[in-house]
């Protein structure tokens, strides 16, 4: 089984596709919009072949009881190294995300640090 994409919705569509493209290299399809729902998306591709869905209407909540509600528990992207775990989590954090844990070795093996993204998403980094 392969995971197609990841979606979630975001306030500001344009703030989070540059945040992704620029900190994770990934690239932007077009811009979907859907004049009749006013829905908005843009399809991001990673260089290993994982998609994740940014997607905004005017109609979504910031609650989560609906279909059309904010964010997500956490992004997991693996760098392939602790160097590069330790680099983006610095760069990340001297461009002003918010650090939710540094860089670590956890209980279970995983060499990681999380951060927010611009919406207050966590992300986590790990090798």
């Amino acid at each position: 089984m392969k995971i197609e994409h990841v979606a979630m919705y975001v306030c500001e569509l344009e703030l989070m596709k540059d945040f992704y493209c620029t900190y994770f290299n990934a690239t932007a399809n077009d811009k979907y919009y859907n004049p009749k729902t006013g829905l908005e998306t843009y399809f991001l591709s990673f260089k290993e072949g994982a998609r994740l869905e940014l997607m905004t209407r005017p109609d979504m909540g910031e609650d989560h009881e609906g279909l059309w509600h904010l964010g997500l528990t956490h992004l997991a992207v693996s760098l392939g190294s602790k160097q590069a775990v330790d680099e983006l989590t610095e760069q990340l954090v001297t461009s002003g995300c918010t650090l939710v844990s540094p860089p670590r070795t956890t209980g279970d093996g995983y060499y990681e640090s999380c951060v927010k993204d611009p919406e207050g998403n966590q992300i986590e980094l790990t090798t």
